[in-house]
C-alpha cells in the first residue's frame, strides 16, 4: 500500500501540544476547549469511538482525559494541560465521526477549567511551530 502524506489544517486560533498532538483553545471566560489535531488523527487512523472522563474529573497534564478507539486499537487521549473537566463532548461520543472529520470544530473532546494554565501554557506551541513539528515527521505534509 502506498504511503499518503498528511493533508490537513492547523488553525492559527489555538495552541498545540506536539508531544500528544492535541490542541487547546482558550475561551473568553477562561475555560478551554481541547481536542485532537488532524495530524494526530492521521497518525492514529480513523476514530470509531470516543469516551471522555466524567464531569468533574481532575486531569493532570500527560494523563488520560478519555479514550479513542481506532480500527486497530484503543488509545488513551493524553491531556495537553492540567484541568477540571467541565463536560465531555456528548455529540462526539455519540457520533465519533465528528472527532475524525471535524477535529477543530464539532469534534472537540472536552471543555475544561485549567488548573495550572500559566505553567502549562509555556509547554504549548503556536500553529506555525506545530506545522514545523509536523514537517519534521512528515516532510511531504500539505496544509490547507
Amino acid at each position: 500500500m502506498a504511503h499518503h502524506p498528511f493533508h490537513g489544517s492547523v488553525p492559527d486560533d489555538r495552541l498545540y501540544c506536539p508531544g500528544h498532538d492535541m490542541w487547546v483553545r482558550v475561551q473568553e471566560n477562561g475555560e478551554v476547549l481541547i481536542g485532537a489535531t488532524s495530524f494526530g488523527i492521521f497518525l492514529a487512523g480513523e476514530i470509531i469511538a470516543f469516551t471522555a472522563k466524567p464531569k468533574g474529573a481532575q486531569v493532570v497534564v500527560g494523563k488520560g482525559l478519555g479514550t479513542v478507539e481506532c480500527r486497530k486499537t484503543v488509545l488513551a487521549v493524553h491531556a495537553p494541560i492540567s484541568f477540571t473537566l467541565l463536560e465531555g463532548n456528548e455529540a462526539a461520543e455519540e457520533r465519533p465521526s465528528l472527532v475524525d472529520k471535524q477535529p477543530y470544530d464539532a469534534g472537540w473532546m472536552v471543555r475544561a477549567r485549567p488548573t495550572d494554565w500559566e505553567a502549562d501554557k509555556a509547554t504549548l506551541v503556536d500553529a506555525a511551530a506545530y506545522r514545523r513539528h509536523i514537517l519534521k515527521i512528515e516532510p511531504e505534509a500539505c496544509f490547507e
